[in-house]
């Protein structure tokens, strides 16, 4: 490896500082932090000192290979409670994150969209849409979230469980989108999904990405991350190896052999 990556690398696996207002270097906060993230499930130790920055409106690629962290990183800045954060903090547009539970980081506008997607059974496309949006804040409306998803207009009167896969990612998504967003989690958005449906998702989310919705990224297929993606950060055993642009993964073969296999 390089020098350069090599650097970065240390960079990146140094403990952040505490501090909630800690300035990047132009001066302003970032909008969104993770300070020396340390997660359990149970006695086992899977995220290990994860720190990383967001600036608003960006899309940044969490990379690595199985096992290495990135959906538990994921499920951490969401407050799942599982994997179980012990130490370290966690800021979104000045909001403590770590000091919340679920229910409130949702309030508070992280929306995490899992790799299972957990549609309801039993609600129609619509009814599912319409559940996410009883609580405020509300997000997008359904004329919106239809004018971005008419797949989705097409399906309204359709059980959400009974829809293809790609479409079931797509009503998930359009879900999360109905809640007032601020961090938008996406956790494997491809898995499993014909090429096709792929492409589909992907226009969706380069929807998204014009419009400034500062969104995480988990996706196992590398290379279609990347070419959305502004940032990467590269997991491998719970810690961060790589913190830096996508681009500059597409261009470093060696560090992409030595970290995602590619």
């Amino acid at each position: 490896m390089s020098e350069t990556i090599e650097n970065r690398g240390t960079r990146a696996s140094h403990p952040a500082t505490a501090a909630p207002a800690a300035a990047t270097a132009t001066g302003a906060a970032p909008f969104f932090a993770a300070r020396d993230l340390h997660a359990y499930y149970g006695e086992s130790y899977i995220v290990q000192g994860v720190s990383f920055e967001v600036r608003e409106g960006e899309i940044l690629a969490l990379l690595g290979r199985n096992g290495a962290g990135k959906t538990s990183t994921l499920r951490t800045i969401a407050r799942t409670g599982s994997p179980e954060l012990k130490r370290g903090e966690i800021w979104l547009d000045g909001d403590p994150l770590h000091k919340m539970q679920s229910f409130q980081a949702a309030r508070a506008g992280v929306q995490l969209v899992p790799e299972d997607r957990r549609i309801i059974p039993g609600l129609t496309v619509e009814e599912n849409l319409k559940l996410a949006r009883i609580e405020p804040p509300a997000g997008w409306d359904l004329e919106r979230i239809y004018s971005h998803f008419p797949r989705l207009a097409e399906r309204r009167n359709q059980e959400g469980v009974t829809m293809s896969g790609g479409e079931q990612q797509m009503l998930a998504v359009a879900r999360a989108l109905a809640r007032e967003v601020k961090l938008l989690l996406l956790d494997e958005p491809y898995e499993g999904l014909a090429p096709v449906i792929v492409q589909e998702i992907e226009r969706i989310l380069e929807e998204i990405k014009s419009i400034g919705i500062t969104t995480i990224l988990v996706e196992q297929n590398a290379i279609a991350a990347l070419h959305l993606a502004d940032r990467a950060i590269i997991l491998e055993m719970g810690e961060v190896v790589f913190d830096g642009t996508a681009k500059e993964i597409i261009d470093n073969k060696e560090l992409r052999m030595q970290y995602l296999a590619l």
